[in-house]
């Protein structure tokens, strides 16, 4: 790695060709002289605290010379947070990331680095996604201090760690591994740092999601997602204190939680602002729904494809009038529109929303039944299905009961109760077949291995000293 060297205009005339200040005007090269002694600050603007470095630029139009570079960052720079480098790429770094970099004759072969930076940052509001009733009601934001900040306001523990790394090649993005030493599992801490310093990506623009890519080897024919995220402060405090790890990614306003299994998909904050009773309810219902979600399309449609043979007390699911159009293709349909209006929510500004849902609903609703492409009882499934789409927070898993739901109507299309029966397989076989991120734990646990306390801590909402047991084995097997 390229070093400084110890003349001062040598050093200058790098740091110009490699920033190119002359051709980026948001670059700024600003040259002064302290005392007899020449000095350059490096910097970008629009990271950069103004106020911070005026006042440190006084102080150093005060002093008589420039001693060398440690000796000058520890009895002559007023300021909090500096650092003596030697080598150029982390300098680059630092000064595109947001800091001052100070070349000065006396220096040698080192420069200063002063953390004065400042980030555009929206308010840490509560995020759509996972808003609650009671409790706090603030939210991650693209920030990546920010977001750390959040949690160690929370957790006052001198044994949580923040490890930072820095990764994404064109990007040059910082990660923070976050966890609790003694809670967590140190070798998979450990793993989890060496997978992170031996990826190489081109650049992580995208955040989290650019980051869980790199992380993951994915499986095309997979549809579960494999990480949780959250967007709340007070959710992955709470994560930390059960042993997990977060990664918190800078220019995300989310942390991933690892390593997640498909039950932790099915816990919300929500459940823990409320009594343990209240909090148990909700997350049985939301256990009941989301499987609900799954299996009431395709056993709706067997039942129809075998009317004959049923008993008089299952009428009730045959339709008495059917559209023009065939039964599985009216369900495809209904699949495809409930998507489409999904699309054109996103992109709708937020006064033609009421007219948006209107519209929406005379399609799928009466217009539909009267020109026949869609009978009243796929309108009311279909109905069912939607709102217990909206009851799961992660949009991947629910994108992918979705896929499931679709494949396995087809299935039960082509070869009837076989493909209903090969297909009911098939789901648990995609889920034994899932891994973690660390390509070890079991993606059903606590089903695989059984441990049926952790179970009934993730089906139940119970007291704090009720089950005295972490959601995840201490011993976590490395891949």
């Amino acid at each position: 790695m390229q070093e400084l060297t110890e003349k001062y205009e040598d050093n200058l005339t790098l740091l110009k060709r490699r920033l190119a200040p002359e051709e980026s005007f948001d670059v700024i090269c600003r040259e002064i002289l302290i005392g007899k002694d020449r000095a350059a600050f490096f910097y970008i603007d629009g990271f950069t605290k103004d106020g911070v470095m005026q006042r440190l630029m006084q102080h150093f139009m005060g002093l008589k010379g420039l001693p060398d570079a440690k000796t000058f960052a520890a009895a002559n720079l007023p300021y909090v947070e500096v650092d003596v480098l030697s080598q150029v790429e982390p300098l680059l770094t630092a000064v595109l990331s947001g800091a001052s970099v100070m070349l000065g004759e006396g220096f040698g072969a080192s420069a200063v680095v002063i953390d004065s930076r400042t980030y555009p940052a929206r308010q840490t509001e509560e995020p759509d996604s996972d808003r609650v009733m009671q409790g706090a009601h603030d939210g991650f934001v693209e920030t990546l201090i920010f977001n750390t900040a959040l949690i160690r306001r929370r957790l006052r523990d001198p044994r949580l760690v923040m490890h930072y790394e820095n990764l994404g090649g064109s990007s040059r993005t910082d990660v923070v591994v976050s966890y609790i030493k003694g809670k967590a599992d140190a070798g998979y801490v450990k793993w989890l740092i060496g997978k992170l310093r031996s990826v190489h990506p081109e650049s992580l623009t995208m955040g989290a999601e650019s980051l869980a890519e790199s992380l993951i080897r994915r499986r095309w024919y997979n549809p579960f997602p494999k990480i949780r995220y959250l967007e709340r402060p007070d959710a992955a405090a709470a994560e930390l204190m059960e042993g997990r790890v977060l990664l918190i990614c800078d220019n995300s306003p989310q942390v991933m939680v690892l390593p997640t299994t498909i039950f932790d998909f099915m816990q919300e904050t929500d459940d823990y602002y409320f009594p343990p009773v209240t909090g148990c309810y909700l997350r049985l219902l939301r256990h009941f729904v989301f499987w609900m979600a799954l299996f009431l399309f395709p056993s709706w449609y067997l039942l129809v494809q075998n009317a004959a043979v049923l008993p008089p007390w299952l009428g009730i699911f045959i339709p008495r009038e059917g559209g023009r159009l065939p039964l599985l293709l009216q369900i495809y349909l209904a699949e495809l529109a409930i998507d489409g209006l999904k699309l054109a929510s996103m992109n709708t500004p937020n006064m033609l929303t009421n007219s948006l849902s209107i519209i929406g609903g005379l399609i799928l609703g009466e217009f539909a039944v009267d020109i026949g492409w869609l009978s009243q009882d796929v309108i009311f499934y279909m109905a069912i299905v939607a709102i217990a789409g909206f009851t799961q927070q992660n949009r991947e898993l629910g994108y992918a009961v979705k896929l499931l739901r679709m494949l396995w109507l087809a299935a039960t299309a082509l070869f009837g109760l076989w493909g209903y029966l090969v297909f009911l397989g098939i789901i648990p076989v995609l889920l034994v077949s899932n891994k973690t991120v660390n390509g070890g734990m079991s993606y059903l646990y606590p089903l695989i291995p059984f441990s049926p306390r952790a179970l009934l801590r993730l089906f139940l909402r119970l007291g704090k000293n009720d089950v005295k047991t972490d959601p995840y084995p201490d011993k976590i097997e490395k891949g």
